[in-house]
């Protein structure tokens, strides 16, 4: 079965249809127990035999792509799916669709507004998953700040950027402005208190090696 090549498709061994308000008539066909075509490359990697991983390739075809994407044609969408450790368990294909549509919405929605580029959402290094939690609750409180903030401030737009209302300002340049409202609105906070010399840790006192966490490779 090739991808590009229709007449290589088997029957399918499920398929669905349904309608949808951004992506209009949508059909899903899935392929089961299939799995990629295994190259063996003799002077790449541990040089052994290469597992086959069995699986269900997803085919998913819409009718017009979302609004503000324009007019151009809509693209087939190939997804596969290894499965949830269950021998012989099916995918359910309107969760499958529909769950890449909100994964790629989320993972642009990171990139594009601000969230790691300008407010540093993944700049700390962290020790402890809690610590990350905390940290990605405080950027999302600050992007909602900005957000917020939008019609109280004035736009500091550079000479080759598109003008904006107001209320439609990106988190960006409110982020630009938004000091002059920092100054004007005050803070709760109290004026920080100098301190002495700290004593530092007890002699001989031992706090013990941290705890360690495995790094997660993208090549694995």
């Amino acid at each position: 079965m090739k991808c590009a090549d229709p007449s290589t498709w088997p029957e399918p061994s499920a398929e669905y249809t349904c309608g949808d308000a951004g992506y209009g008539a949508v059909r899903v066909r899935a392929w089961a127990n299939l799995h990629p075509k295994v190259r063996a490359h003799e002077g790449r990697g541990s040089r052994g035999p290469l597992p086959i991983v069995v699986g269900t390739p997803v085919l998913v075809e819409v009718e017009r792509p979302p609004r503000g994407e324009g007019r151009r044609e809509p693209q087939v969408l190939w997804l596969w799916w290894h499965g949830g450790g269950t021998e012989g368990e099916a995918p359910d294909l309107d969760l499958l669709w529909r769950a890449y549509v909100g994964r790629f919405d989320l993972e642009h929605t990171f990139r594009f507004l601000i969230l790691k580029q300008t407010l540093g959402w993944t700049a700390p290094r962290v020790r402890h998953p809690e610590q990350a939690d905390l940290r990605t609750w405080l950027v999302v409180a600050a992007y909602t700040q900005l957000r917020l903030a939008r019609p109280c401030v004035a736009d500091t737009r550079l000479p080759w950027e598109r003008r904006y209302d107001p209320v439609l300002l990106t988190p960006v340049r409110v982020r630009r402005a938004v000091w002059a409202l920092s100054v004007e609105l005050g803070t709760p906070a109290k004026p920080p208190k100098p301190c002495g010399r700290s004593p530092g840790r007890p002699k001989g006192r031992l706090s013990g090696r941290a705890k360690r966490y495995p790094a997660l490779k993208k090549s694995a």
